[in-house]
């Protein structure tokens, strides 16, 4: 068993901001917390990058927050960090480009070329499981070929984000199948990468060789570096367990480790996923056929416009976020026919990538800040509401669905999507929900180490606290009135589909 001083720490490299927890499992209680601001590197294609010197910077920053006797308690730590991105390692381990992150769209033609020479999309959801999707790692590799061909000569490994952290944390090159499942090179039913869309990417090199080992969710990467500890003021002795995409440790952090849960993030992307015990495949593409970091599956909808679009509104009209808010709740749920198209980003799902923002509806009388406010706000769920409705095409129904991620600290907003979606409204004490899946899951791999296993689906039960005073029910009247204009959404969609097409 873990003694009283035991702490663990969790780690979430978002696009944001990198966080870190501690949190001690025989107390319950999240003990420290810290958190430091990323920058982004945006373009006119659509390239939105960072470099990976940020990242260990901002760790670094973090933990010497935390105070030195605190640090030394720590027995473990799980990391979790932004899916998708793309981190090319020459033989000396050094990083040699900019990362492309999740949210870069700079890569459409890249995307379609991998796809065609399999035979098209329809024949990559086959082998695969998935589409290559603009933003998924697999066009962003064939895009550093032809952008930037000496880095591509150079390079020897191929990483995601979280794995670049353990990387720095442990010396260690490997990668876990819940985030491998999100490169595009994935098989996803099978759980081993897919050497057709590997070959896909560049016929005339083998890539084999730079995608790292595969190792299960309950494993650990390795123990801290000797160096690294020292710097950081951490026990030597320190694990690093598999850790995981922010999605997938999401889940852990917000529960959903077993059929019939649903988690909404609300944060600069907006996601629904929901763990299934056996592959989830989209004939429509729709759903992300994901992996869990608990050994199941993790079927996902990601959209890129989440709380990116209403900070563009907040933005605009120079208000902060309670004054947001106080302007929405004027406004009646419709926003009195204005409909916003929230595609700031582009688009994953609907697929479009080129999508620009649009508003629809306006009038002499529904011109005002508020009315845009709110309507970007319900715009955004609206979008979420069209993922359940692939859920449910896939043969999956929920009960509730836990928020997670800032959007879900808005009353007004956990409001909405009880009502849009049509299902209760949960919410846990415990807010920062990656970085405390990701704790979670170091505990997890810690326990089994010592000889104390115990099931994931337990330890998030007995970890896990609903904040009762944030749940929230549907308005039946309400429901019927947003399922409404949520076809007027509909018909506006594919009008904006038809023209960025």
């Amino acid at each position: 068993m873990t003694s009283s001083q035991d702490t663990i720490m969790g780690v979430d490299l978002g696009t944001q901001s990198i966080k870190v927890i501690i949190y001690c499992p025989k107390s319950h209680k999240v003990i420290a917390t810290t958190s430091q601001p990323l920058n982004l590197i945006s373009k006119v294609d659509g390239s939105m990058e960072q470099l990976s010197d940020w990242w260990i910077s901002g760790f670094k920053k973090c933990i010497k927050m935390i105070d030195v006797n605190t640090r030394k308690t720590v027995v473990a730590i799980g990391v979790s960090g932004q899916q998708h991105g793309f981190v090319p390692l020459n033989k000396q381990g050094e990083v040699l480009a900019p990362v492309k992150l999740w949210c870069d769209t700079a890569t459409e033609v890249e995307c379609a070329e991998i796809m065609n020479t399999i035979g098209g999309q329809k024949e990559c959801v086959s082998i695969a499981g998935n589409p290559i999707s603009v933003g998924y790692t697999a066009s962003k590799i064939r895009w550093l070929k032809k952008n930037n061909p000496i880095a591509y000569k150079n390079m020897s490994t191929i990483l995601l984000p979280h794995d670049y952290m353990n990387f720095y944390l442990t010396g260690t090159k490997v990668m876990e199948a819940g985030d491998a499942s999100g490169t595009g090179l994935f098989d996803i039913r099978n759980k081993k990468w897919c050497k057709p869309l590997i070959t896909a990417i560049d016929e005339d090199r083998d890539l084999n060789p730079c995608l790292p080992e595969i190792i299960k969710a309950d494993s650990i990467v390795g123990i801290i570096k000797q160096e690294v500890a020292k710097d950081l003021g951490l026990n030597n002795r320190v694990i690093v367990s598999a850790g995981g995409g922010d999605n997938m440790m999401a889940a852990i952090g917000t529960g959903n480790v077993e059929a019939g849960k649903l988690t909404a993030s609300l944060g600069t992307s907006g996601t629904l996923f929901a763990y299934s015990d056996h592959p989830v495949i989209d004939p429509q593409g729709e759903l992300a056929a994901f992996i869990s970091s608990t050994g199941g599956w993790l079927p996902l909808l990601c959209n890129m416009n989440c709380t990116v679009a209403t900070e563009k509104m907040r933005n605009l009209f120079e208000v902060d976020l309670t004054k947001m808010e106080q302007l929405a709740s004027r406004i009646p749920p419709g926003s009195d026919g204005v409909i916003t198209m929230p595609f700031f980003n582009g688009e994953r799902a609907p697929a479009l990538p080129k999508a620009k923002a649009s508003i629809f509806g306006l009038d002499c009388n529904n011109t005002t800040n508020a009315h845009l406010i709110r309507s970007t706000m319900e715009a955004v769920i609206f979008n979420l509401k069209n993922g359940k409705e692939a859920f449910m095409r896939c043969g999956m129904n929920f009960t509730e669905v836990t928020l997670t991620g800032g959007g879900s600290k808005s009353t007004l907003w956990r409001q909405m999507c009880a009502d849009i979606l049509n299902l209760p409204v949960r919410v846990l004490m415990t807010e920062e929900n990656a970085a405390f899946g990701a704790a979670l899951q170091a505990y997890w791999v810690y326990e089994k180490q010592r000889g104390n296993p115990k099931s994931i689906t337990q330890i998030t039960k007995d970890h896990l606290v609903v904040d009762e005073s944030k749940s929230c029910l549907p308005n039946p009247s309400t429901v019927k009135e947003y399922e409404k204009i949520y076809q007027n959404y509909q018909t506006f969609v594919k009008l904006i589909t038809k023209h960025y097409q």
